[in-house]
């Protein structure tokens, strides 16, 4: 069997999650947050529509999760994601960053937005 190394595009991997953080690239962030190609942010939260459409020419597919159990988005939230162009893919956030790991690792364009568990 080859085993080869996984490397990623400018993004960075969530390392971890906990009660009220994610460790991403090295970094602890308390509360909701924003990754992917133009790094780690804090994230306002359903209301804040701003960063996520700003990432639309960057990225296909925007994860976000809901925190410990999947729930669903502001119906404008999504109209608006989905009216730039943007996939949204809504799941609880251990699930969302599996995934998103999953998909960064294959060099895929995309980014998270996630509520805290």
């Amino acid at each position: 069997m080859r085993v080869t190394e996984v490397v990623y595009n400018d993004s960075s991997p969530i390392e971890g999650y906990g009660p009220g953080f994610f460790r991403i690239g090295g970094k602890v962030f308390q509360g909701a947050v924003l990754t992917g190609p133009r790094g780690t942010a804090a994230w306002d939260g359903f209301e804040d529509a701003g960063p996520l459409l700003a990432l639309a020419t960057e990225v296909d597919v925007i994860f976000i999760g809901t925190g410990a159990e999947i729930g669903h988005i502001p119906t404008a939230l999504r109209s608006a994601l989905e009216e730039a162009g943007l996939g949204v893919e809504v799941m609880a956030s251990p699930a969302a960053c599996r995934t998103y790991n999953v998909l960064l690792s294959e060099g895929r364009r995309v980014a998270m937005a996630l509520l805290p568990v």
